[in-house]
């Protein structure tokens, strides 16, 4: 193997690691520069004048003394109370995400150990249906929810998202399932267990992995949706997204643009960590569902 790699051409291996290079400046360099610039003033980070402005804090020396302030972040979080949109944020995730594997987790079962045909065509009109813009199906919801006076709460907001996110839970965990052999539930089965005891004691256990990819899509599926939650919550009920798009104001009104940077970071650590925390079982469950027998 040492000699194959000594034969490498000097020319590949400068062209394959400096596209490598490349390709992670342009993946992370928006993001780091938005947290870098999270820290300075308006003036600078969207400065007209000179880009190096975002770099040495110019402007943020002349405004605040300092090279670097955590305005945005007082202002966003204390001054409007990000805070409130974070919890409801936390609230509508965790649910939309306990609601859905639930769901999605019996019904893949039922439908993989199904051998009747009509879960073929249940699992095609889910694909249908989850195949809809999510614009298309808010608006059904509409008429309901303002004539029995549920717009604007966050209930509605979690039964809406499951809605959506069904489908995908039932399309990714019926295929985990089907990589499952049914000797195991019958072998369950034959020593006593029933049908619930078997999926509960030796399916999930084995399948772990991807239920962890499965929830972890549909946190983000939650997390990050705006067409359902700025339809349909209020303004003091809206989640993170909605809130931070709230800051950049509109053309008749100024927005609080600093604060919706900060904001955008205070998003995006969580997703890091979640992501660094669950790698391993979200490869695992990947290359589960990928591979079929």
């Amino acid at each position: 193997m040492a000699s194959v790699a000594q034969r490498r051409p000097a020319g590949l291996v400068f062209f394959s690691t400096a596209f490598v290079v490349f390709w992670l400046m342009i993946a992370t360099g928006p993001f780091i520069w938005t947290v870098w610039g999270s820290f300075k003033v308006q003036g600078d980070f969207f400065s007209k004048t000179d880009w190096r402005y975002a770099l040495y804090g110019v402007r943020t020396i002349v405004e605040t003394g300092d090279a670097f302030t955590g305005n945005g972040y007082f202002g966003a979080w204390i001054q409007e109370e990000f805070w409130r949109n974070a919890f409801n944020t936390v609230i509508v995730v965790t649910f939309t995400v306990i609601i859905s594997l639930s769901m999605g987790t019996l019904g893949g079962y039922a439908l993989a150990r199904s051998g009747f045909r009509y879960a073929f065509w249940l699992l095609m009109a889910a694909l249908v249906f989850r195949a809809m813009p999510h614009i298309t199906l808010v608006s059904g919801y509409l008429l309901p929810f303002f004539e029995w006076n549920l717009w604007g709460h966050l209930p509605t907001t979690i039964v809406v998202l499951v809605a959506i996110n069904q489908p995908f839970t039932l399309w990714m965990l019926h295929s985990f399932f089907l990589n499952i052999p049914k000797d195991m539930d019958e072998s369950a089965m034959v020593d006593g267990c029933t049908r619930l005891q078997a999926f509960r004691h030796v399916i999930i256990p084995v399948m772990w992995p991807g239920v962890i990819t499965t929830g972890l899509f549909s946190f983000l599926l939650a997390y990050n949706d705006f067409a359902v939650t700025s339809m349909l919550l209020s303004q003091e009920n809206q989640t993170m997204v909605p809130k931070i798009d709230s800051f950049l104001g509109t053309v008749r009104q100024q927005g609080q643009v600093m604060f919706a940077v900060a904001a955008v970071v205070s998003a995006m650590v969580p997703l890091f960590f979640l992501v660094l925390f669950f790698q391993r079982q979200i490869v695992s469950g990947l290359t589960t569902g990928a591979v079929k027998g």
